[in-house]
């Protein structure tokens, strides 16, 4: 069983940074895909970023160039870097991972594709 557990969320000004970060527990695969996802009120679940084993990333045209998701292998933790935060970055965002890395870079559009979730940590931004 696999659990993952995000933290880092809050509230900030327009222009303002958070890091969140996403424990892993358990056993994922070494070539696991995982990514940050989020969730407006009211609004379907959208990508946000994904990383593959290799370090490779995606990104939503809408973050490209203010986030960047990162990864420990050793703390089994992902991260997510936010600049530049905006009024419309405010969301639930989950962490979610798959053991199976198959086309994971195209995955950033797929969250039904992934197979472990969070609880999720609020961001909300501030104009």
């Amino acid at each position: 069983q696999v659990q993952l557990v995000e933290s880092g969320g809050g509230s900030v000004q327009a222009g303002g940074s958070l890091r969140l970060s996403c424990a892993a527990f358990g056993y994922i695969s070494s070539s696991a895909c995982m990514g940050w996802f989020r969730q407006a009120p009211g609004k379907g679940r959208e990508g946000v970023a994904v990383i593959m084993y290799d370090g490779s990333t995606n990104y939503a045209d809408s973050v490209k160039g203010r986030f960047t998701i990162s990864q420990d292998n050793a703390k089994n933790t992902l991260y997510l870097q936010m600049n530049s935060l905006k009024p419309e970055d405010t969301a639930m965002y989950y962490c979610a991972a798959d053991g199976l890395y198959f086309d994971c870079m195209t995955r950033v559009q797929a969250p039904g594709s992934f197979s472990y979730w969070g609880q999720g940590t609020q961001v909300t931004v501030s104009s």
